[in-house]
């Protein structure tokens, strides 16, 4: 409800950066971890007994398959919050710290879960888009702690995924070859930023760095679709997700905040052009010191790297090392 006691959940069109907000002030009622309950363990009323992971329909979720109207302005251009939110929650533990202390199989078994809920989303009119997510850390602001992250699928291409496509789409058709590819193999010939390597997947801090420990995780293979991958594909996804993870967990005595979100094509349309591959944002800069997206970042839209990416690069491989 708004201060008047309206329900509001809705898209708002930004004419300026010409991109959309999600708009819901049901997201304000969603509680922080109580001291004596956990709404994601065994035994509640959502969760019940008898599994391994489990994904389950967000009680306090930007989108909805049925929404309210859209309100009406005289200006500006509103939409239906068409869309669904998901918690996927990755084990039944409650005392983990994050997924990367979890087994192999049992990562692989998350994003096998994943995998054919985007299958079953898919399939759905108003579904343009499917954004696997994690945050970790009440500092980015997570409020239950049980190890857990999330998936949007909504009706609309996210902005920043939208300007990977055009820039891909125009390097594609100017040089006959595919961006992300390319960026693989540079990254791989360069050598210094490399993190971490197996058949089907390589792990890397990119030239072009933002966040203090920035990982990138690409497929080989060059796919657009997490749905492509195979069983093999998904056991070396998981394996490299774990120890990507697991280094960036130990660079600090402090457990790395991070925000960790899958870029895929769209699910309708061709997309050739574009390259699969997972984002992850380790946002401390120092012990105990964060990041932040300050003015020049949030006002300015541009990042400032305080170090170099080579050298936290050879710092996150040393703790990759010490994990495997």
């Amino acid at each position: 409800m708004d201060s008047d006691g309206v329900f509001v959940m809705e898209l708002r069109w930004d004419p300026v950066l010409g991109e959309w907000v999600m708009v819901s002030n049901v997201r304000s009622a969603r509680p922080w971890q109580p001291a004596s309950f956990c709404p994601f363990c065994p035994g509640t009323e959502e969760t019940g007994y008898g599994w391994k992971a489990l994904i389950l329909e967000n009680k306090f979720p930007m989108l909805i398959e049925s929404p309210p109207k859209p309100s009406v302005h005289r200006f500006y251009k509103t939409a239906s919050a068409y869309g669904k939110c998901y918690v996927v929650v990755e084990t039944p533990e409650h005392n983990i710290d994050d997924i990367s202390d979890l087994a192999i199989e049992q990562i692989a078994y998350v994003i096998s879960l994943i995998i054919n809920k985007q299958e079953e989303e898919s399939k759905k009119d108003y579904a343009k888009y499917f954004l696997w997510f994690r945050n970790k850390g009440r500092e980015i602001g997570v409020s239950l702690v049980h190890p857990h992250s999330q998936i949007y699928v909504i009706p609309f291409i996210p902005i920043r995924v939208l300007r990977e496509l055009s820039n891909a789409e125009r390097y594609w058709y100017e040089n006959k070859r595919c961006l992300f590819c390319d960026i693989i193999e540079i990254e791989k010939e360069d050598g210094i930023r490399v993190l971490l390597e197996n058949n089907d997947w390589v792990s890397f801090m990119p030239f072009y760095t933002h966040w203090p420990f920035e990982i990138h995780i690409y497929p080989k293979k060059h796919i657009q679709l997490l749905t492509q991958l195979t069983d093999k594909e998904i056991m070396q996804m998981a394996q490299i997700l774990k120890y990507s993870l697991c280094g960036l967990k130990s660079v600090f005595s402090k457990s790395m905040p991070y925000v960790m979100v899958l870029h895929q094509a769209p699910l309708k349309g061709d997309f050739n052009f574009y390259h699969l591959h997972i984002e992850i944002y380790g946002m401390l800069r120092e012990e105990s010191k964060l990041k932040y997206a300050a003015g020049m970042e949030t006002g300015g839209g541009n990042f400032t790297y305080d170090s170099v990416p080579e050298h936290n690069a050879s710092v996150l491989r040393e703790r990759i090392k010490m994990c495997l």
